[in-house]
């Protein structure tokens, strides 16, 4: 019978091969090759496919270094019957130690490592997790087995086998911290004990067998946990005071891989001497009586409790056995209880604080503290005669105040009933008959007046019970004059500056009343001359002299202006306003754009301005938030900011600011801060060459990167090779490179190193082409030695090979710190040391914005100091001391450093 075979398409025996050329051993890929031309050969009966292959595995073949905690994992060609991933299916060997060579894939011996297997549908993965972790330095030989199967029931053709070994073991672990620390003293009786690792350890090592707490040779209970690297051993009950502790962690104490700590880590700490906290202070007292119906209890301690421990439970009221609802709170060191309704009249309470209490340091109080004390038969005020809230009173109205009972006629004085006008007495006598309480006024009520009165706590009844709370009323007397226009009005504005005020009374003054000392004008706190008159219902204030412009003014009129019948307006009356502000011009306008760089800042001012208010405080320019330093001049009615450098260019956005502490002689400024905004010219040059990733490298070649001789260094900047491997960067050391490091398109991992390097190499070529295609503004044609020179921003072009040989080049930025050049040179580029030959910046000119587009080979010279970009096409040297600040790029061959180079980051 002719059994069916899986047919593999040449193109995928191909891609198949490709993807595995890594993982297979020559004889590996040989022997599926010869089973792919004979097809798959299964014991069962199969269906045509593809026959099942592994791909890959996880570690690769021959990894070493793997960690301990590894998942082993093997990722098939096709989707995979469940039912064959079995523990049968999959063989893990521990080969012995690993001694730099790993066993071969057939007739590895060694012992089976235990696990569990699992299968991931979704990506035809099979999963290996080994019961324990690797041991360290150890070779394993993973083996799938042909009983595992696809969904067609094809089979893997040959057993796939390969190896690997774990990584070399690391120091033991040590115990890093303790909390408390060894030899500490005072150490508070709830303290958690912990101990900090220098690593993660294995949690199933920590437990209360390697973390234990004696006190001498007594093992103290408690409860041992672990997070992170910190293992914390809670102790079941509260430590004991001055005593002395023993901590000790034991080499039982592993690390992830297996490793204990070298030796037992032992430390010792005292606690503290216990002092059991205690009520100092109750309110009521014990055995108060006659308490109030709305009393809140208070117990106060001596030393702060934990807050924690003050409840409802441990803070109690009760009338017997019968508890009372409260709500318990705790605040420094003073419990309250507040009873849920009031109190009951006659009634004896027992206030209990319970051993439940406890200070901070977890001691309790020594025993229950009990209280008690008792309300009494509370009497009230039944009638007031004025009634409460009653207006338009008699001046010389008698004020009486009726009791529930018979009083104590000795409690009833001038003490307890009281008559005030906001917080000052009023002068009468006190008389008390049957159950009122009389209240003479000594001399008339005032008209228009709020009145309070007043029974204290004070009364008692003839049994000495005092009413429950003061008893408080009020009432008004008769309406006083008041002041119904004012000109200006109240906030007006923009008052001229020859204005005379008036105030307009509700009925007519007394005229000897209305005076300068009852009708003022003041700035702040400062008295404005002026004469007053009053004529019918007007008073009238006219100021010796006129106004001082954008300035705030206050008038009054107070209680000293009374009307014919002698009675004062109810209070003080003030109204304010202001004069017509001060206004200002500027230059630049605001939102003005294109503002050259060298511009000074005015501001023309609308009168003449206190020249000592005009500085640098009070006429300001920023960037955002950033101050921008400059002088402060003022003259005539101008004030002209002078920026210390020059303005930075390409639409920089600039806040100028002239403050209300300007001010005019007469101390008048404007309403308030005057903010203007306006944004400078674009920068000098072209536009900017952007190398984007690239820009991360000092020093980008195709083929190579060498240190011919000395300590070269780069700072602040990586180095790149591509597609070089990282064998052809050489010299590095002696070569150093601080803040930044090599890259090379073999280094692992592969595929993300080359990715990031092939980027970068796709800015740079981009960067390279956009300078030697730019055009604006319009390039000037260089050629030959630009020694001696000295060129503005813009864009230079050379036909052929350029030279900086018989003096320095002078790259002036005129004060544009974003001012930018670009060198596109045809051919080669040299900088020749010695006596010339450096590139000099001026004017705020930085290296960062000059671009040398090379179209063969640059050579910075002998001892040169250079600035900028070399984009190159070919190679790039530099010579003996040369010093670059900026980046050494090229795109096909090498860039050398011949002797004690520095690349600086630009």
């Amino acid at each position: 019978m002719n059994r069916p075979v899986c047919q593999v398409p040449n193109e995928i025996l191909k891609s198949i091969l490709m993807k595995t050329r890594r993982l297979w051993i020559t004889a590996s890929v040989a022997l599926f090759m010869a089973a792919f031309v004979g097809g798959c050969k299964d014991d069962n009966v199969s269906v045509v496919g593809t026959c099942p292959l592994v791909i890959s595995t996880s570690p690769v073949n021959l990894a070493t270094a793997v960690p301990l905690n590894k998942v082993v994992t093997v990722t098939f060609n096709e989707a995979m019957n469940p039912a064959t991933i079995t523990p049968a299916a999959f063989t893990l060997l521990d080969t012995g130690p690993f001694t730099g060579r790993v066993a071969g894939t057939k007739g590895t011996a060694g012992t089976p490592v235990p696990g569990t297997v699992s299968y991931n549908a979704a990506t035809f993965t099979m999963s290996f997790v080994p019961t324990a972790p690797f041991t360290p330095t150890t070779g394993y030989a993973g083996t799938v087995s042909t009983v595992v199967k696809d969904m067609m029931g094809n089979a893997l053709q040959v057993n796939f086998t390969w190896t690997f070994s774990t990584v070399a073991p690391v120091g033991p672990p040590t115990v890093a911290s303790t909390d408390p620390l060894n030899t500490a003293v005072g150490v508070v009786l709830n303290k958690k004990i912990t101990a900090t690792f220098s690593e993660a350890m294995n949690p199933t090592t920590i437990t209360g067998t390697t973390f234990t707490l004696f006190q001498g040779v007594t093992p103290v209970a408690g409860a041992v946990t672990y997070l992170g690297t910190t293992a914390t051993f809670t102790p079941t009950a509260l430590l004991t005071g001055n005593t002395l502790y023993t901590a000790t962690v034991t080499t039982g104490a592993k690390n992830v891989a297996g490793t204990s700590i070298a030796a037992n880590y032992v430390w010792t700490f005292t606690t503290g001497i216990v002092v059991a906290p205690a009520v100092t202070l109750t309110d009521p007292v014990n055995l108060a009586t006659n308490v109030a119906l709305n009393k809140v209890l208070t117990a106060t301690f001596s030393t702060a409790m934990d807050p924690l421990t003050i409840t409802a439970t441990t803070f109690t009221l009760a009338i017997g056995a019968t508890p009372v609802a409260g709500a318990v709170t705790y605040s420094g060191t003073t419990a309250t209880f507040t009873p849920s309704a009031p109190l009951i009249i006659g009634t004896n309470y027992t206030a209990t604080i319970t051993t439940g209490a406890k200070n901070v340091a977890g001691t309790p109080i020594a025993a229950n503290f009990v209280w008690s004390f008792n309300t009494g038969a509370v009497p009230t005020v039944m009638a007031t005669d004025p009634l409460d809230l009653a207006t338009n009173i008699a001046l010389n109205k008698v004020l009486t105040a009726t009791f529930s009972t018979a009083m104590d006629p000795l409690t009833i004085t001038g003490t307890t009933f009281t008559l005030a006008i906001g917080v000052t007495p009023v002068a009468g006598a006190v008389t008390y008959s049957g159950t009122t309480a009389t209240f003479t006024p000594s001399a008339p009520l005032v008209t228009g007046t709020n009145y309070t009165a007043t029974i204290t706590t004070g009364a008692k009844n003839v049994a000495g019970t005092a009413i429950a709370t003061n008893f408080v009323w009020s009432f008004s007397t008769g309406a006083a004059p008041t002041i119904t226009a004012t000109d200006p009005l109240n906030l007006a504005t923009n008052v001229a500056l020859n204005k005379i005020l008036t105030a307009t009374f509700s009925e007519a003054m007394d005229p000897l009343t209305i005076t300068g000392t009852t009708f003022t004008l003041a700035i702040g706190v400062t008295p404005v001359a002026g004469a007053v008159t009053y004529s019918g219902t007007t008073a009238t204030f006219t100021p010796s002299s006129p106004l001082v412009s954008g300035v705030n003014y206050t008038a009054t009129i107070t209680t000293g202006a009374k009307n014919v019948a002698g009675t004062p307006i109810a209070s003080n009356f003030i109204w304010g306003f202001s004069t017509v502000p001060i206004t200002i011009t500027t230059n630049p306008l605001d939102l003005a754009t294109n503002v050259p760089l060298n511009k000074v800042i005015t501001v023309l001012f609308s009168e003449a301005m206190n020249a000592a208010t005009i500085t640098g405080a009070t006429f300001t320019l920023a960037i955002g938030v950033t101050p921008v330093a400059g002088a402060v001049t003022y003259s005539g009615l101008t004030a002209s900011f002078t920026p210390s450098s020059f303005l930075i260019s390409d639409n920089v956005v600039y806040t100028a600011t002239i403050t209300t502490g300007a001010k005019n002689p007469g101390g008048g400024s404007l309403a308030s801060n005057y903010v203007w905004t306006f944004s400078t010219v674009p920068h000098l040059g072209p536009a900017f060459v952007n190398l984007n990733t690239a820009a991360r490298f000092g020093i980008y070649a195709g083929v190579g990167i060498s240190n011919n001789a000395g300590p070269s260094i780069i700072n602040n900047l990586d180095v790149g090779i591509n597609p070089g491997f990282r064998t052809s960067v050489t010299g590095f050391p002696p070569a150093t490179i601080v803040g930044g490091a090599i890259f090379a398109y073999d280094d692992l991992p592969s595929p993300a190193t080359q990715n990031m390097l092939d980027q970068a190499k796709t800015d740079m070529i981009a960067a390279y082409g956009f300078a030697a295609g730019a055009v604006t503004p319009a390039p000037a044609t260089i050629a030959g030695d630009q020694g001696g020179l000295t060129l503005a921003p813009g864009i230079y072009k050379s036909t052929s090979s350029l030279l900086v040989q018989s003096g320095d080049l002078t790259l002036d930025a005129q004060g544009d710190i974003n001012a930018t050049w670009i060198f596109q040179i045809a051919s080669t580029f040299t900088s020749i040391g010695g006596a010339g030959g450096n590139i000099i910046l001026s004017g705020g000119a930085q290296a960062k914005n000059i671009t040398w587009q090379v179209g063969s080979s640059a050579t910075i010279g002998d001892n040169t100091i250079f600035y900028g970009n070399v984009l190159a096409l070919t190679s790039i040297t530099l010579n003996t001391n040369a010093v670059a600040t900026g980046r050494m790029q090229c795109q096909n061959g090498a860039v050398t450093m011949t002797s004690t180079n520095t690349i600086n980051k630009p």
